[in-house]
């Protein structure tokens, strides 16, 4: 089910290439977001809640995921997942960037370029009016790539900043 593909150049000359994901890759997605937990030093949510979950959001009509690969025949490097909704402000769909990851053996290569590029595609495809992430704000390298495809910190009709704010709603 391949739907979106693009490439991009890394900054080593690796042609780094990008698909959106199926529900025959469920096992990859989860393996890369474990892979992401790991990368903060978490143990929790458990492996299983994450294999679970990623089953759950591809059988979503609301959910995707993108793949990304420094070589299109090896095993999936990095990961992206996109959430739709429609929101009354825009009068159409909001696409929102979750959980962008790629493994520390990749980075460097344009994956994360090329995900992003394949996101990006495949929001429009959906016609989404507009794409929001979050991002650390000590993470330089990620806001420059966002920065680059057009994203810009916001705020809604002050020259404050908008907050990112949540509440756990756990039982």
């Amino acid at each position: 089910m391949v739907r979106a593909a693009d490439r991009a150049r890394g900054d080593l000359g690796v042609s780094a290439t990008a698909r959106l994901a199926g529900t025959q890759d469920a096992a990859a997605v989860a393996e890369l977001l474990v892979a992401f937990r790991d990368h903060f030093g978490m143990d929790f949510p458990p492996d299983e809640v994450f294999h679970r979950g990623v089953r759950h959001l591809l059988d979503d009509p609301e959910t995707e995921y993108v793949l990304g690969y420094t070589d299109p025949t090896g095993d999936a490097c990095g990961v992206v997942q996109l959430r739709f909704r429609y929101g009354i402000w825009r009068a159409g769909y909001d696409c929102l960037v979750e959980d962008v990851f790629v493994r520390d053996s990749a980075r460097g290569h344009g994956v994360g370029r090329a995900m992003l590029a394949a996101a990006m595609a495949r929001a429009r495809e959906r016609g989404a009016r507009r794409m929001e992430l979050d991002v650390n704000e000590e993470n330089p390298a990620a806001i420059a790539l966002y920065e680059s495809f057009g994203f810009r910190a916001s705020s809604v009709g002050s020259t404050a900043r908008d907050l990112y704010m949540r509440v756990h709603l756990d039982p």
